[in-house]
């Protein structure tokens, strides 16, 4: 191997223990395959070159190896490689290792030019789960304020939480809220005390913006946002799909814009309706000047916010006071502007725990 691809496998490695510590050991495992691979100059090294040189924490910043695993889910979701399907989580209940070694490359040099486009644009997912730890502040601001709310999403990716109200949640020995028809169903990973499920629930608008939206109701989109999906968690993926499928009845606002633009023209309190600027897993991604501006954008609002038109900030964010891997959910309600620590959340919104 060449020395300059040295820390792509220590990458990969790293992001494989990762996926370990967060209940995806198939996905793991591809990625030591992969590393194994780059390391002894096979295919996948081929692929690896555009972060030659880099230092691995540069690479995992960039998600280099994420984006390869991504690929090679792709290929499995398009059905353009059977002999790789067959190992996947979604056909059978595992693999081993030795097969994966022998698969792996064969794919990788079979489809190079498929996947070195595909590794080409930065991994973009939509975690639809996160709903499930923001509800709880939805919640919370339609009880306090008593209005209907807009909500305003920075960071959407494909949209996918502004349709947080048409989903279900029913939690084992917890509470019940949310549409009963919906075919996307939270049933796990919720613990702590419940939120103000008696609140009145109307959203007069939904509305987001990113960088780079993901239209998903292009079949072509709508596979690349699934195939970042890691392919041994079963319940992340079938909820995507099911929120796909909503999206389809209640399409989600987006627009193409920069965040703190976007939000100083639209996150302005309005009478009648408590106006909501969200967003989750998406502040450490802006540059500074854009969360400064953002800041700026909320100091408004919040000068602005009166009882008739009050102002929110809902935020689901990484928090170095907090352990390793979870995050905040956290809400500032103008006028009175206290800051409040609603609950702990995993990323991908696979464990909540309510504080209230």
């Amino acid at each position: 191997m060449s020395a300059d691809l040295t820390a792509y496998t220590e990458a990969a490695r790293f992001q494989a223990r990762l996926c370990d510590a967060f209940g995806s050991p198939f996905s793991g495992a591809v990625l030591d395959v992969i590393a194994d691979d780059v390391g002894q100059g096979g295919p996948c090294a081929g692929l690896a070159a555009p972060w030659a040189g880099l230092d691995a924490a540069r690479i995992t910043a960039d998600a280099g190896p994420l984006r390869l695993l991504g690929g090679l889910h792709y290929l499995v979701l398009s059905g353009a490689t059977p002999a790789l399907a067959a190992l996947y989580p979604s056909a059978t209940d595992g693999a081993e290792r030795p097969a994966l070694a022998r698969v792996v490359p064969s794919v990788v040099s079979d489809h190079r030019e498929r996947l070195t486009r595909f590794v080409a644009s930065p991994p973009q997912t939509n975690e639809v789960s996160r709903s499930k730890a923001l509800v709880g502040g939805f919640l919370t601001i339609a009880a306090e304020t008593g209005l209907p709310l807009r909500c305003l999403e920075i960071g959407s990716s494909a949209g996918l939480n502004q349709n947080w109200n048409l989903y279900r949640y029913a939690f084992d020995g917890g509470w019940e809220w949310g549409d009963e028809a919906s075919p996307v169903l939270f049933s796990s990973g919720w613990t702590g005390g419940t939120p103000p499920l008696a609140a009145e629930v109307v959203v007069a608008e939904r509305a987001g913006c990113d960088q780079n939206p993901i239209d998903v109701s292009d079949p072509e989109q709508a596979l690349r946002l699934q195939a970042y999906v890691w392919p041994d968690q079963a319940e992340r993926l079938a909820n995507l799909r099911a929120a796909i499928a909503v999206a389809g009845r209640s399409p989600p606002s987006l627009e193409r814009a920069d965040a703190a633009v976007w939000a100083g023209s639209r996150a302005v309190p309005a009478p009648g309706v408590a106006t909501v600027l969200f967003h989750s897993v998406v502040w450490q991604y802006l540059a500074s000047d854009v969360r400064e501006a953002l800041r700026e954008t909320i100091a408004a609002g919040a000068r602005a916010a009166a009882k008739d038109r009050p102002f929110a900030w809902l935020r689901m964010e990484p928090s170095l006071s907090q352990p390793a891997g979870m995050t905040e959910v956290r809400l500032t309600l103008w006028p009175g502007g206290e800051d409040r620590l609603l609950a702990l959340a995993h990323p991908h919104g696979a464990i909540v725990a309510w504080r209230g």
